[in-house]
């Protein structure tokens, strides 16, 4: 069964750091775009940043500058490096993947999909 798993989330203070880890199962996504994503309560979800399985990284103006994606291939995990977090951080955050980048950027036809992990940032 093929899965993303994320993980490293929780809460933080308005200015504090978080890593945020997507682990694959099932298959290799070594030749897969992957992201994140992110839902905050009352909102719709919302793309964060994506990194194209050749090293291409695209982010979401709101987190330039503050948010960092990486991947491990050899470990099939993506990561989201957060610093300077803000309480509008606040939201569910989902890993996705895809054989584009186009694919995870837009968030409809993506292939595949985390259940999301909880991110709270108290001002």
């Amino acid at each position: 069964q093929v899965q993303l798993v994320e993980s490293g989330g929780g809460l933080v203070q308005a200015g504090g750091s978080l890593r945020l880890s997507c682990a694959g199962t099932g298959r290799k996504f070594d030749m897969d775009a992957m992201g994140w994503f992110r839902q905050a309560p009352g909102k719709e979800r919302e793309f964060v940043a994506a990194m194209s399985w050749h090293g291409t990284i695209i982010y979401a103006d709101s987190v330039k500058g503050r948010f960092t994606i990486s991947r491990d291939k050899d470990r099939n995990t993506a990561y989201l490096q957060m610093n300077r977090l803000e309480p509008e951080d606040t939201a569910v955050y989902y890993c996705a993947a895809d054989p584009t980048l186009t694919g995870v950027k837009t968030g409809k036809t993506t292939a595949y999909w985390g259940p999301g992990i909880q991110v709270t940032v108290s001002s």
